[in-house]
């Protein structure tokens, strides 16, 4: 089994999922610049483990602070952290978990920087164990949702690759799968950067689990004619009504879904919650580089002069979504109560 991250000996080393599915390619990050790169690159992409790469830089970053006093270290440090959370500005858990490292630093600033340091380390680390603590207590939450011979279909990649380990979409299917059920996944493509194609495929085939791939344009096909029983995604950050901002092309496959009476499932921890937003219409939507629409591998495929729109993510609206799956347990509509009864577990 591969792992996404981790973080040994100064050093934060990760899968290049840019890479694959083609080459299985670990590089080293350093610093919290080379952890930021590598988040706004894409050589680490999903909510929850962008969260485990930034708690895990904002310790790199910490490490590397020269300074006298605290003072003068946390304003480093807040320094280093704003230009971290920069990157990707929709996924919710880049600031939750840069909030977090300097909440720590706050509570503990009574400790020599050389121990402060080594707390933030260990503090990146239990975010890490906790991500995928909880992937798993929500695969085993959202098992029970998939019934022995039924077809799942996901979009992007919402699996071991998107966080620490185990995955969040893909852990529910883990788990059905593990609990002895047999299921079949149907994963999109996801245009235009391929994460179902590339990496979806990529993982269940790893795990020996059925798997077939279809183009983003064919959902609806298979839907009419039966051939999917539910939908299970991840998501980037859920406002507090139940809106879900999760891979362009999820809105599209939701509408489709509540058509053909199909269920409509989002797997995501309870750190990718933002209650402070009201609905999802206030989630910033990123916007990528046009290049990642007109070319697929570096090949053009579409006229130079283009004019191309390219928002990373949408808003499904809660009135799409059957129910959502966290750690804590499985909320339902009307998810104004349900997320925040959920979230005042934590």
């Amino acid at each position: 089994m591969f792992k996404t991250i981790e973080y040994n000996d100064g050093i934060v080393r990760m899968i290049d999922q840019t890479r694959l599915p083609l080459e299985k390619v670990y590089i080293n990050c350093h610093t919290i610049e080379d952890v930021g790169h590598a988040i706004k690159t894409m050589i680490i992409r999903g909510a929850p483990a962008i969260g485990v790469a930034a708690a895990m830089g904002v310790s790199l970053g910490a490490d590397s602070i020269q300074a006298k006093d605290f003072d003068s270290f946390y304003g480093l440090m807040s320094s280093q952290c704003e230009t971290l959370g920069k990157t990707r500005p929709t996924a919710v858990n880049l600031a939750w978990a840069i909030e977090r490292m300097k909440r720590v630093a706050r509570e503990n600033m009574l400790l020599s920087l050389s121990d402060l340091k080594q707390r933030l380390k260990r503090e990146s680390l239990a975010v890490y164990e906790e991500d995928i603590t909880a992937c798993k207590a929500m695969g085993m939450h959202g098992q029970v949702l998939i019934k022995d011979g039924n077809t799942v279909l996901t979009h992007c990649n919402a699996g071991a690759l998107a966080t620490a380990g185990f995955g969040t979409a893909l852990g529910v299917i883990r788990a059905a799968v593990n609990a002895g059920k047999r299921v079949q996944v149907l994963a999109d493509e996801t245009r235009p950067f391929l994460q179902g194609a590339r990496l979806t495929a990529w993982e269940l085939k790893e795990d020996n689990i059925p798997v077939k791939l279809i183009t983003d344009s064919m959902s609806g096909f298979f839907m009419k004619k039966k051939e999917i029983d539910l939908v299970v995604v991840g998501a980037d950050r859920i406002a507090a009504n139940g809106d879900v901002a999760n891979k362009i092309g999820t809105y599209m496959v939701a509408v489709m879904a509540q058509k053909h009476n199909i269920p409509f499932y989002v797997a995501a921890p309870i750190s990718t919650l933002d209650l402070s937003l009201n609905s999802g219409e206030k989630i910033p939507i990123e916007e990528r580089s046009a290049d990642e629409v007109v070319c697929i591998n570096g090949k053009r495929m579409a006229p130079e002069g283009v004019e191309v729109g390219h928002p990373a993510f949408d808003i499904t609206p809660n009135d799409l979504v059957t129910a959502i799956i966290t750690e804590k347990g499985i909320a339902h509509p009307p998810y104004i109560n349900s997320l925040k009864k959920l979230a005042d577990q934590r």
